[in-house]
């Protein structure tokens, strides 16, 4: 069973869209658990329409999404998790994870994989198409050739014990927290990257700060987590 655990915080504009994508579209068991940062907005409301549980953070402070995605394992029942973040889409959900899970079934030791990112058509500009291009030859060769473990919040699946075993996520950091993650898997077992499947986002971070920007921060926090073991930045802001 697949467990596809989705954080949220005021995605209204943008949730149905991902929910309805992968609803009855499935022919492998599955439940979508929306893990909601209490949104102010409806997107706890447009989110029951369509997932199976809607847990919403009760805490003081601003939730990581880190913590959000633990949240969501917590209550899963399936034997593996799929994380998404709330503005992609799968185009061909039950051929993309009938695939994925083909690998699972073929290495027993294979812990986690994640695929090709790419933004949706609409969307896409020239930049984007470069820049994903070269990033998804980047997943290639750390995961598949150095098998360091290297991925991006967009899409991963791990199979929950050794996720449960590895304690998930690291809830303190602000971002890169996928990158930490998966870099732990890599020495709990195999990780891979499936370059013939594509999850597709908006863009709209790029968009929003600039690919400079985006560019400047994405090198920062590696090479914090490197150093320091966390992030460059201390909150990640929201962009809706």
């Amino acid at each position: 069973m697949l467990s596809i655990i989705i954080p949220t915080l005021n995605e209204e504009s943008v949730i149905e869209k991902t929910l309805t994508s992968l609803k009855s579209k499935l022919s492998i068991p599955y439940e979508i658990i929306i893990s909601d940062g209490r949104s102010s907005d409806r997107t706890a409301e447009i989110a029951g329409r369509y997932a199976d549980k809607v847990i919403v953070y009760s805490g003081k402070k601003r939730q990581t999404i880190a913590e959000g995605r633990n949240d969501g394992a917590k209550a899963a029942r399936g034997e593996f998790l799929v994380f998404m973040d709330a503005d992609c889409t799968i185009k061909e959900p039950d051929s993309f994870f009938n695939k994925i899970m083909k690998h699972f079934g073929r290495d027993p030791k294979l812990v986690a994989v994640n695929v090709a990112i790419r933004v949706l058509p609409e969307f896409e500009t020239l930049t984007d198409w470069v820049i994903f291009n070269l990033f998804n030859d980047y997943l290639w060769f750390v995961n598949d050739i150095l098998h360091f473990g290297m991925s991006a919040g967009e899409f991963q699946m791990i199979r929950k014990d050794a996720f449960d075993r590895l304690g998930g996520y690291n809830g303190r950091l602000a971002a890169s927290e996928d990158i930490e993650l998966f870099s732990r898997l890599a020495k709990a077992g195999h990780v891979r990257y499936e370059k013939g499947l594509v999850i597709y986002h908006t863009g709209r971070r790029a968009h929003k700060i600039g690919w400079l920007r985006l560019l400047s921060l994405w090198f920062l926090n590696s090479v914090f987590m490197v150093v320091k073991g966390r992030a460059f930045v201390k909150e990640w802001e929201p962009i809706r």
